[in-house]
């Protein structure tokens, strides 16, 4: 069983600290990853999946993004922090926390190959953080990466919004980005376990708001990948998409559709027949073989192998 250390990390150009997680394996690691977590939720939902990831040998660095979680409700001294507003945050900031994070894993873990993970609007956010042409993030940080792994990634809503309604929306955040709308993600869709369904429902951390901004950045994010920004993914950069087949939250079919485009020369794509939204919280066996299949390819992907001892031998 693996364990994991929580601190209180300094945000980038922000006044605010990131309540974040660790989760090490009992030898040196073979692997790191860099997990990114979804839309009006936190890092401590994931806990059982990242212990999943240290018992195969891999490190996870992970964090509260500012505008959720204990980052947004929380502090070091057990009080919010001044400045940190529960779902306020956008685009800009969001790549650059990204950054931040695998920039600290780097330093952190010298040497050690670096995954970036994200799911459902962090899995947007992963695929999104790759094909930036301007910083943030610099080239030199995609460069970092070994692979990038997506689950139910948020490129388009399966039932997105009219366009006159996105469209008003658009309208209303550059008036006032920062007021916040009833925004939330029907706890019955992400699961077919009745259990993570109501744990969702009466989790302090998740509430179910966010700004103009977020919400909106977070769609154009999705859109600007399928019509423009796959274009300028790094072709020697390997992506790997999981998605349930009947995930009620973000589309299968945008999925497909940005795998059909993207110029990787090394993608892959993984849907779990009749899978909901969320398939690291699938019971009868399915969230197992899920965390099962996403590591079995970033070990396949390492460009050496560990042994017992900690000694690294070359693959190539």
């Amino acid at each position: 069983m693996s364990s994991y250390t929580e601190t209180w990390l300094p945000a980038p150009n922000s006044p605010y600290q990131f309540y974040t997680r660790t989760y090490t394996p009992k030898g040196a690691p073979r692997g790191a990853v860099v997990f990114i977590h979804g839309f009006i939720e936190h890092v401590a939902r994931y806990t059982h999946a990242h212990e999943a990831w240290a018992a195969r040998g891999f490190v996870v660095f992970t964090f509260d993004q500012r505008g959720f979680g204990r980052t947004a409700l929380d502090g070091p001294n057990g009080k919010a922090q001044p400045g940190s507003i529960y779902g306020r945050t956008g685009d800009k900031e969001q790549v650059g926390d990204v950054e931040w994070a695998i920039k600290h894993v780097r330093v952190t873990y010298e040497g050690v190959p670096i995954f970036l993970m994200g799911h459902s609007m962090g899995g947007g956010l992963s695929l999104s953080f790759a094909t930036r042409q301007t910083a943030p993030p610099s080239k030199e940080t995609i460069s970092l990466l070994t692979g990038v792994i997506v689950s139910s990634p948020l490129i388009r809503l399966t039932s997105p919004p009219v366009s006159m309604v996105r469209w008003l929306g658009g309208r209303a955040t550059t008036v006032m980005p920062n007021f916040n709308i009833p925004a939330s993600v029907e706890p019955k869709h992400l699961s077919h376990d009745p259990v993570v369904c109501e744990e969702n429902t009466r989790d302090p951390l998740i509430k179910r708001s966010a700004s103009l901004r977020a919400v909106d950045d977070m769609l154009n994010r999705g859109e600007a990948l399928l019509v423009q920004n796959y274009k300028d993914w790094p072709k020697n950069l390997p992506v790997f998409i999981v998605q349930g087949s009947d995930d009620r939250v973000c589309s299968p079919k945008a999925s497909q559709e940005f795998f059909d485009k993207v110029p990787a020369t090394d993608k892959k794509i993984t849907f779990f027949p009749g899978g909901y939204h969320e398939l690291q919280n699938e019971p009868d066996g399915v969230k197992e073989k899920f965390f099962d299949t996403v590591i079995s390819w970033a070990e396949e992907h390492l460009p050496f192998t560990t042994g017992v001892d900690g000694t690294a031998s070359s693959k190539l």
